[in-house]
């Protein structure tokens, strides 16, 4: 039986993992990745509450709420990157200072 904690415990493990690849990348792709990772650690908390509570099924909406945000995120990121690359050759964010032109 699968109980609640071992969704919370990967849960925490996908997060961790995510707010790693944000901290410890130097690559925007990375960082997107992270904020992906963090994004489904969300979803599978309200999935996991969704599975207990039997009378509004909230979580499974929210679920798919923050999935199509997901999705509309990654595609708004990935266009902003690529504008990036075209213009300065690189994805890295330290290299890109200056914004403005």
């Amino acid at each position: 039986m699968i109980t609640i904690t071992h969704f919370l415990i990967v849960s925490a493990i996908l997060f961790s993992i995510g707010l790693y690849a944000i901290i410890a990348k130097r690559n925007a792709i990375m960082i997107l990745i992270g904020i992906e990772l963090i994004i489904n650690a969300a979803i599978l908390n309200f999935v996991a509450f969704g599975k207990y509570d039997k009378v509004n099924y909230a979580g499974q909406i929210f679920a798919l709420f923050a999935i199509v945000l997901a999705a509309a995120a990654v595609a708004v990121g990935l266009a902003i990157i690529l504008t990036v690359y075209r213009k300065y050759k690189t994805i890295n964010p330290d290299k890109i200072t200056d914004l403005r032109d």
